[in-house]
């Protein structure tokens, strides 16, 4: 079996145009990303997903320094272009984890690929069916075949824009299971994803804070936030799209 994670990203973001290269501490936010996911232990690789649109050859160069595989593929067909990406890197089971979500734990998603693993009988495992964990800190596990088996089903190209949503939407079809956070990591309430300029002023803030040291996860940053009730404020009425496609806690 060969687990490979998918980063699919690209910079025509229409509310952060750009948001996976802005630079934290002189590294992109693409860049902090992707050091974290070095930490895992339950990853073969890692893989940057993109579009073929010129707009994009940063990311393919950013890629290129960092030795990072770079596919590129459709703009708009998420759930093809994710795809073909991960038969390329051979891989068994694919791991999504979200190029706005620089701040992801790598113990979670380590966590989230042994849950997936010691389930034999899984299509589909993730922590974001329920809201129960901080957003920002989604991962998603599943077999390849089973995304395979989603493409061919679906021509709907709003769904086809969300990568694994044909299987998210159809239990019936599919076997599904949702991870609820545990205690210690239940705080729906923080919202740690990149989505708007608020969003990256409490990212800089959590970076900053830690400096140079690398190694802080959630309970860090819950700490850190609590301390900063003004801080964790900032972003809390932004309007989330990914909402309508998911349970609320």
């Amino acid at each position: 079996m060969r687990t490979v994670a998918a980063i699919q990203v690209r910079l025509g973001s229409t509310r952060l145009p750009g948001k996976v290269l802005k630079e934290i501490s002189n590294r992109p936010i693409l860049g902090h990303l992707v050091r974290r996911l070095r930490k895992c232990r339950n990853l073969d690789d890692i893989v940057v997903s993109t579009s073929l649109l010129p707009e994009n050859d940063p990311i393919a160069l950013f890629c290129e320094q960092e030795g990072l595989h770079c596919y590129r593929g459709s703009e708009e067909d998420v759930l093809g272009r994710m795809l073909e990406c991960l038969q390329a890197a051979n891989a068994n089971t694919g791991v999504v984890v979200f190029g706005d979500c620089p701040l992801i734990d790598p113990l979670i998603v380590d966590e989230m690929v042994k849950a997936f693993w010691d389930s034999d009988d899984l299509d589909f495992l993730g922590n974001d069916l329920r809201t129960t964990y901080p957003p920002g800190m989604e991962v998603e596990v599943f077999r390849v075949e089973a995304l395979a088996d989603s493409a061919i089903r679906t021509n709907d190209a709003d769904i086809r824009e969300h990568g694994t949503l044909y299987m998210r939407l159809h239990p019936e079809k599919y076997r599904l299971k949702n991870i609820e956070a545990p205690t210690r990591y239940a705080r729906p309430d923080l919202l740690l994803g990149l989505d708007t300029w608020e969003d990256l002023e409490i990212i800089t803030a959590v970076f900053h804070h830690f400096g140079d040291e690398q190694n802080f996860g959630l309970t860090d940053i819950i700490k850190f936030l609590d301390r900063h009730p003004s801080l964790k404020k900032k972003n809390q009425d932004v309007v989330r799209r990914w909402r309508q496609y998911r349970q609320d806690q």
